[in-house]
């Protein structure tokens, strides 16, 4: 951890801390607790100049449950800060506070399987080899069929999983959109659910990611959008519910919009690019080159990095993630996906969908972990309230991909939203 300053402890001393040791903790050792005046945030490059505000928005899972353990065990230090969590204001002694502190890491770091749980191996797994840019070997948890056609003068193939239902048939059909880094598989949980309840559940990886091909193309969003609406001609369905992850929030937001007729339903679950963040940023053209042979350590480290900044509470099923995307930088195919991974996140550079929303009279939930990023909270309010049909729920104490932190509050606020 970088050395506290003088101005630093002077934030901790008002927080009801003494000056003296500093808890940093974070998966795979990396820092996740700063009491910097300016820090940056591991995924959206925010910052913020607020000491207190910092410590609040980098506390989830390991830190945060550090935190509320010591105020449990200090059961006299009532006066709390309003970011939660952070004691403040305390008379007891630093003594006190220290054993609490030292109780909870010795609690957290040696209590054998339930520590080895809390974060990811602070190094890759000896047994993680190559993974295809396809994923071939690796297996969905539902049959994966694929939808063949041609775009831009290229011969494609999207993947998709169709799950009939499990109850009994309501007639209706949801179709899931993942993230820009995901994958279909990461929503079955909430396939299952939805299944039960008697939707026809369809799960597409979007072209260029997943078990979808990977073409040189121009990708944009009206793009996925269209293929969304290209696989319901394709399987019959003349209606349905979407629901969108991430930057899946903005393709289906766009979808709604081109296709109001077809959308019955509108979800975005902690979607990207709630704000149009392009002002004052300029512009750069793609000159085509990728890093080709990455240095794999530093793509650990910045793994682990991730992991940090999108999960409050860790569990090893979230591991998945991170092999695939180590696995594949040691594929043949890697450049290829590179060059693809470029011209993906080069188009949010050119489009968004904040001007979307005001059009789109159909019901619309804009779902989320509260502790996303710093100004999530405020955005997805923003958001909502832009759609004349519009409403908000938001998971505290969770971050950027609820419905695999808490399956369980996101699959019965689905059922609800989708039965209205």
């Amino acid at each position: 951890m970088d050395s506290v300053t003088e101005f630093e402890l002077g934030y901790i001393e008002e927080l009801g801390f003494v000056a003296g040791p500093v808890v940093s903790m974070g998966f795979g050792n990396v820092p996740v607790l700063h009491f910097a005046v300016e820090e940056y945030h591991p995924r959206w490059g925010a910052r913020t100049s607020n000491p207190v505000k910092s410590v609040n928005d980098r506390l989830g899972g390991f830190n945060s449950c550090l935190f509320r353990q010591i105020t449990a065990t200090n059961k006299h230090l009532k006066s709390l800060s309003k970011y939660g969590g952070i004691m403040k204001n305390s008379s007891s002694s630093s003594s006190s506070l220290y054993r609490g502190i030292a109780f909870t890491l010795f609690a957290i770091l040696f209590a054998g399987s339930v520590s080895a749980q809390s974060s990811p191996p602070s190094s890759p797994p000896t047994d993680w080899g190559p993974m295809s840019i396809n994923l071939e070997e690796f297996e969905y948890p539902y049959p994966v069929e694929y939808m063949n056609f041609g775009v831009y003068g290229e011969d494609v193939r999207i993947a998709y999983m169709d799950v009939a239902p499990t109850g009994s048939p309501n007639g209706r059909t949801v179709i899931l959109h993942h993230g820009g880094l995901y994958y279909g598989w990461y929503w079955s949980k909430q396939i299952k659910a939805l299944a039960q309840e008697g939707y026809r559940v369809v799960v597409k990886d979007r072209l260029g990611w997943g078990k979808s091909s990977k073409p040189i193309i121009p990708y944009s969003i009206s793009l996925w959008a269209s293929n969304t609406a290209r696989l319901m001609d394709h399987l019959g369905i003349e209606q349905a519910a979407v629901v969108g992850h991430s930057i899946g929030g903005q393709m289906v937001t766009r979808f709604a919009f081109l296709y109001p007729e077809r959308t019955t339903h509108l979800v975005t679950v902690n979607q990207v690019g709630l704000t149009d963040r392009r002002f004052g940023r300029g512009f750069q053209s793609l000159t085509g080159e990728v890093d080709a042979n990455p240095d794999m350590e530093a793509v650990y480290t910045n793994l682990l990095r991730w992991a940090s900044g999108n999960y409050s509470a860790w569990h090893p099923e979230f591991l998945e993630h991170m092999r695939i995307r180590y696995g594949q930088r040691l594929s043949g195919d890697w450049p290829r996906l590179a060059h693809v991974s470029r011209l993906t996140g080069h188009m949010r550079a050119m489009d968004t969908v904040v001007n979307d929303r005001q059009h789109i009279q159909t019901k619309t939930l804009v779902l989320g972990g509260a502790e996303d990023y710093p100004t999530f909270a405020e955005e997805a309010r923003h958001a909502a309230n832009q759609f004349p049909n519009g409403e908000v729920f938001l998971i505290p104490n969770v971050g950027h991909n609820p419905h695999e932190e808490v399956p369980d509050t996101v699959n019965a606020e689905l059922i609800r939203f989708l039965g209205s």
